[in-house]
């Protein structure tokens, strides 16, 4: 991993002529904003002197205290490779902080860099592998998106079965230019569906390159002339988009989740994570699966999970423990879809997997048979219980889960739950083309 100084930023900007640097923070709900500067006011970046009005961003502050300053994260600085090569454009990563200098509890990297700090306590680091679904749709004539594609590629398809091939490949490229390590691309089970893995990295370095992610796969989808969508569950009748992730803990270099002589092999720790997860999967589900859509996603019958169960060979569980042992070994969160903020999403699974770990939680037995083909009886003897339904009853498992609370801060807390219930009322008020095609010829 790479490590700037103000020196080396100061060089890189006249070195590659630079003239502009946005300025990125991410909002509660996993939104890309960002302030622009020329390379004139690169002294008071630096300086961490950079304001902006949060009282006009989504979960922010009020009127009152809206004066908000931008930390810039050195390490983040990138020249975007899609820009013109004369006047560059650069990006820093930011972190939000109030005119005190203390860090503004509604920003979600520094929650996620909180739960971090707790883990570093313990010794530990904590990585993370997102593996990164999306849609690339058709354009309107006037530009405007749709959920329809002409291409009918399947799983692991190429061209010219597989039309978006092109736009990939181009989308990796740049991602490699932006200093991501590409593990694989491919075409997914839907038709236009895509996934683009990159490889782990510590939570936070994770959670920075999902965002940079989603900005760039946009951006090069449009010069495509494609629309690149991250929505859950775009389009019916067809599998929706998830972004599984894969982590371990790491303490003194070695992987603690990986051990030879355990059960699987795999160590206690390992199951008091994976226990700690289950303990709280209903509360977290609201971060991780966040809006209306993603709940289309969750339904039996297209791989996403529903139930919440762990299996080392059954792919139907929420969790999943991949084949691979030794300091490949990790707990694989089947549930979670590209929607989610990704600062928001890694801070309450590893808080979750942590409370396991120190109070020694034990999960169930592993179910390692198809549960979409069990009884109901059998379910319930098994103890497997279904994720939240809709957004209304995560918002509501969210709310009575004090531990989510805590780790979300009282801020993010309110303000997120505030937003889904208000989400939530507006989705069921309005009347949809299904009702018009049900009901409107024959009542």
């Amino acid at each position: 991993m790479r490590h700037y100084t103000k020196q080396d930023i100061y060089r890189l900007v006249e070195e590659e002529d630079v003239e502009f640097i946005r300025l990125q923070f991410t909002d509660i709900f996993g939104n890309l904003k960002n302030v622009a500067v020329t390379t004139s006011q690169l002294g008071k970046v630096l300086d961490n002197e950079c304001m902006f009005d949060g009282s006009s961003i989504e979960g922010y502050a009020r009127i009152e205290e809206s004066d908000m300053y931008l930390y810039p994260e050195l390490d983040t600085f990138e020249i975007f490779p899609w820009r013109p090569q004369q006047g560059k454009v650069a990006r820093f990563l930011c972190d939000v902080y109030k005119p005190d200098g203390t860090p503004f509890e509604g920003d979600p990297r520094n929650i996620l860099k909180k739960v971090v700090k707790e883990a570093e306590q313990l010794g530990y680091t904590f990585d993370v592998g997102p593996e990164c679904e999306f849609f690339l749709f058709d354009l309107k004539e006037n530009g405007e998106p749709t959920n329809s594609s002409k291409e009918r590629g399947g799983y692991f398809d190429v061209g010219p079965l597989d039309s978006g091939e092109n736009a990939r490949r181009e989308m990796v490229l740049t991602l490699e230019d932006m200093g991501f390590e590409i593990e694989s691309s491919h075409h997914e089970v839907a038709p236009a569906q895509h996934e683009i893995d990159f490889k782990y990295d510590d939570a936070v370095k994770t959670a920075d390159n999902i965002m940079t992610f989603r900005m760039a796969v946009r951006t090069i989808a449009k010069r495509h002339g494609l629309h690149a969508t991250f929505m859950p569950k775009p389009k019916y009748g067809i599998n929706g988009s998830g972004m599984h992730i894969n982590m371990s803990i790491k303490k003194d270099g070695k992987n603690i989740f990986d051990n030879p002589e355990g059960k699987l092999g795999l160590s206690e720790d390992a199951y008091h994570f994976i226990a700690g997860l289950m303990k709280h999967m209903e509360g977290i589900t609201a971060i991780t699966n966040p809006i209306v859509n993603s709940y289309k996603r969750l339904v039996p019958g297209y791989e996403a999970p529903v139930y919440i169960a762990w299996s080392a060979t059954s792919r139907s569980p929420l969790i999943r423990i991949p084949s691979s042992r030794g300091i490949n070994t990790r707990v694989e969160l089947r549930s979670p879809d590209p929607a989610a903020n990704p600062y928001l999403a890694l801070a309450v699974c590893l808080a979750a997997g942590l409370d396991g770990i120190k109070n020694k939680l034990t999960p169930p037995e592993s179910v390692d048979k198809n549960i979409v083909a069990m009884t109901k009886e059998e379910m319930e003897q098994c103890g497997i219980k279904y994720l939240p339904a809709n957004l209304k009853e995560a918002t509501i498992a969210l709310e009575q889960n004090e531990f989510i609370k805590n780790v979300l801060g009282n801020y993010i807390f309110t303000k997120y739950v505030q937003a889904k219930k208000e989400e939530w009322n507006q989705y069921i008020i309005q009347v949809s083309q299904w009702e018009i095609d049900q009901y409107l010829h024959r009542i």
